[in-house]
């Protein structure tokens, strides 16, 4: 049965923020690219806080930004709020963020990468490499497709073997509902490349239309917002911003989130693997730091033409009843509505 089969100078698996940045340079520098993702509809997609920059990060944006990257670039055109944090410590950590509309981030990339010379995109999950004398030479699809190339860059993020948990429900999926990539795994250990289980966790997205903002402090943006690229007009940056906004928890939350720790499959051991390092989930917060009164709870939009609001500091794995009882319980939040569980 025959199968197809291409040649590239690279190959490079996955359309996260890395794998698109990785197949953008490759093709700028003449390299015939081809660019896998599990769905064409995920390219640079924002599965968790639609946000570029902060703490750190921000720092890492500039940096690609001064090797020719596109991501500074992309928030530029695609921000709904911007800020620069710590201003009131020194200028060694003052970071950009700035919120993007996840949607019109993800849609402009998608265009950025479409139009490329010497980039192909190609929605396909990887689930071979193809190896030569201990070099990598290609990739294989599920398919059976083979893309011989002179390199393969592995971009895969949340995907391999990927779960989603809450509870006691385990959904194999990957995030956004999109399908996890469940064989490259086997391939690289065939290989000897040792491979990790990191975990990652998100907050629930309420209907804005369930919350009640009087109860929470807005967060407006910079008025003289600064641009993430080095090649944007400052000027072009200048736009009628988005508010965000600010609750907190309290007593009764901790209540309800200690009472219901055993539920947490962080705590019960269903979960095992590596954490972020600046996403705890609420259950570790309240933990770790049980001398707190509360905890900052940022409403954030998803977007301009969606009612999803993120529910930044709040990040979490309990059972699904338990999410509504502890969101409930902050102020502005009493009625809120869940879109996505956490």
């Amino acid at each position: 049965m025959p199968f197809v089969e291409e040649t590239y100078d690279v190959c490079v698996v996955g359309a996260g923020h890395a794998g698109c940045e990785a197949a953008l340079a490759c093709a700028r520098l003449g390299l015939e690219t081809i660019v896998f993702t599990v769905s064409i509809e995920s390219v640079a997609l924002m599965p968790c806080n639609p946000n570029i920059g902060g703490s750190s990060k921000g720092h890492l944006v500039r940096e690609i930004d001064a090797l020719g990257g596109q991501m500074g670039i992309n928030i530029d055109k695609t921000f709904i709020q911007s800020k620069m944090l710590n201003i009131s410590k020194g200028p060694a950590v003052h970071s950009l963020r700035a919120q993007a509309d996840k949607a019109e981030y993800s849609r402009l990339m998608r265009k950025i990468l479409e139009n490329t010379e010497h980039l192909t995109l190609r929605q396909a999950e990887v689930t071979e490499l193809i190896v030569e004398d201990g070099m990598a030479r290609g990739v294989k699809t599920f398919s059976g497709a083979a893309y011989h190339s002179k390199a393969v860059v592995l971009c895969t993020g949340t995907y391999l073997k990927a779960r989603c948990l809450y509870g006691d429900v385990v959904n194999y999926t990957g995030p956004n509902g999109l399908q996890p990539a469940n064989f490259l795994s086997q391939s690289l250990l065939d290989n000897n490349i040792e491979i990790f289980r990191f975990k990652t966790g998100t907050p629930a997205r309420i209907d804005k239309r369930s919350l009640d903002f009087s109860k929470m402090q807005e967060q407006k943006g910079d008025e003289k917002v600064v641009p993430f690229s080095f090649t944007t007009d400052p000027e072009d940056v200048q736009i009628e911003q988005v508010s965000c906004w600010l609750t907190y928890t309290n007593s009764d939350t901790h209540e309800i989130i200690r009472e219901n720790l055993h539920r947490s499959p962080l705590y019960s051991g269903m979960i095992e693997g590596t954490g972020p390092r600046y996403c705890p989930s609420i259950e570790d917060k309240v933990v770790k730091f049980a001398d707190k009164e509360r905890h900052q709870v940022f409403i954030e939009p998803e977007g301009l033409y969606t009612n999803e609001m993120y529910v930044g500091g709040m990040s979490s794995s309990l059972p699904e009843d338990v999410q509504y009882k502890m969101y409930r319980s902050v102020p502005g939040l009493e009625q809120a509505k869940i879109v996505r569980n956490a």
